[in-house]
């Protein structure tokens, strides 16, 4: 027999992060943060890997809130997604790691490209960063917001909470989920040229 836990407040935040309302986001993640990561931080035993995991389960949680039950808690549907993640943390880890670092580089190689200075390499990097930035611009105005501020405009965490008005740990669940979608975004551009 399952018992429903209802919490009010939750109730609330979940109805209007539904909505995509971002300090209802801000509010849970608040909320829960310590408590997830802390039980990642048991699992995976390292407190980098733990602070990404934890930013990569409230990422999941938001991009997934449509299919959270009300009939059970939302910090159990959080843990599991917490648990889930580690799972296929470890088991990545174990095959072929791959880091948001790389996601990072990746990003920066796009932007950055060759160190070389000549006319022609400065033209490739002018032409490869409008069309990248022609392809930021397209995305959902938030991710496109984040992605412009860090990686066009080099803005620090700090800097990026200052300008948008909202806590850093949600800029960090923001920039995650919006470099997965432009990566995933290149990676179609790759395939169809």
């Amino acid at each position: 027999m399952e018992i429903k836990k209802h919490n009010a407040i939750d109730d609330e935040l979940l109805e209007a992060a539904k909505k995509g309302d971002q300090k209802a986001y801000s509010a849970l993640m608040e909320k829960y943060q310590k408590s997830i990561y802390h039980i990642i931080l048991k699992i995976v035993r390292n407190s980098e890997d733990a602070e990404d995991l934890t930013i990569e389960t409230f990422a999941k949680a938001f991009d997934k809130i449509e299919q959270y039950s009300p009939q059970f808690a939302f910090s159990t549907w959080l843990y599991k997604i917490a648990s889930n993640t580690c799972i296929d943390f470890l088991r990545k880890k174990s095959i072929d790691k791959i880091s948001l670092d790389e996601e990072n580089k990746t990003i920066e190689d796009n932007i950055n490209f060759s160190t070389e200075n000549t006319p022609e390499t400065d033209l490739i990097k002018l032409q490869r960063k409008d069309a990248l930035q022609e392809i930021v611009q397209s995305m959902s105005p938030t991710f496109s917001q984040v992605i412009t501020l860090r990686y066009f405009k080099e803005y620090s965490y700090e800097e990026m909470s200052e300008a948008l008005h909202i806590p850093v740990t949600t800029i960090k669940v923001q920039l995650h989920r919006a470099k997965k979608n432009l990566l995933e975004i290149l990676e179609n551009k790759k395939e169809k040229l």
